[in-house]
């Protein structure tokens, strides 16, 4: 386990957020990671995407029912607790994910990624730093870094993505987060606060998840269709930044998703993780 670096003894700036709050941005993240649209293959509030065995009912019954787990994530990271112990806690949120929607797996990476960024942000404001994408991820890796980095898998059963990260060789969530998640302060972040200079919210949020499609070795597409399904999708993320329409080629590479039974859901988890992160800027509440 990693050695907790000094925390500072200075006052905590005026507008930390409570673990309680902090829980409650991270599913307003997956809320609206729900209702952007079009997202290629993904669930949204207009349709099921490429999915048989859920649909937008399901996603919202399980974000209500990790808000309160996502707050408990936040409330060990103010403490400094071990990894261990959010590995325990995203354990709880795993089983509540799959009570609330009847065994469908429909947050796991998310309950990974959120849960270490909120406590990421909990232990920031408890050491008296302003939260800011710098602070977010040397808190990251000060605490838990060493723990990721040990090959420790996500929290809860093995799944499909892990499965498929260890077929393929890709890195997987483990990595991602372990390096301090780079697909979302370097990739995702990026995009959407440059598209958001020069249009829409809904286009930078699209722009953002096309960015992450460009770059992630989505262990989701890898398990659904192979290596062959993931050039394709990173092939049609880059087009995406050259496309005259952006918003019809993203309606045009949903329908393809679709058809071919392709789901980037590890992109979907990440663009809700750098939607939290974005949140805690303020440039969206």
């Amino acid at each position: 386990m990693t050695q907790a670096s000094p925390r500072r003894t200075t006052a905590p700036p005026a507008s930390v957020h409570s673990p309680r709050v902090l829980g409650r941005i991270a599913a307003r993240a997956l809320w609206h990671e729900l209702t952007l649209h079009p997202k290629p293959g993904l669930v949204s509030l207009e349709d099921a995407g490429a999915h048989a065995d859920m649909d937008a009912r399901t996603f919202v019954r399980s974000l209500f029912a990790l808000r309160p787990h996502f707050g408990h994530l936040a409330a060990a990271g103010a403490r400094d607790a071990p990894f261990a112990t959010l590995r325990e806690l995203g354990i709880r949120a795993e089983a509540a994910m799959l009570a609330a929607t009847g065994g469908v797996n429909t947050h796991r990476g998310a309950i990974f990624a959120l849960g270490l960024l909120v406590a990421a942000a909990a232990r920031t404001q408890a050491g008296g730093e302003p939260l800011s994408d710098a602070s977010l991820r040397a808190n990251l890796r000060a605490a838990w870094g060493e723990s990721l980095a040990a090959h420790l898998p996500p929290p809860g059963a093995p799944s499909h993505g892990a499965a498929a990260a260890r077929r393929h060789g890709a890195g997987g969530a483990r990595q991602e987060a372990a390096r301090a998640f780079p697909a979302v302060f370097d990739v995702a972040l990026p995009a959407l606060r440059a598209a958001r200079r020069r249009g829409d919210e809904q286009g930078a949020r699209i722009a953002a998840l096309f960015a992450l499609l460009a770059h992630v070795d989505d262990t989701n597409v890898l398990h659904r269709g192979g290596a062959a399904a993931l050039a394709l999708v990173q092939a049609r993320g880059r087009a995406f930044a050259h496309a005259p329409d952006p918003l019809a080629f993203a309606r045009d590479t949903h329908r393809e998703f679709v058809a071919r039974g392709l789901s980037p859901g590890g992109s979907a988890d990440l663009l809700a993780a750098a939607l939290f992160v974005d949140s805690l800027r303020g440039t969206r509440r």
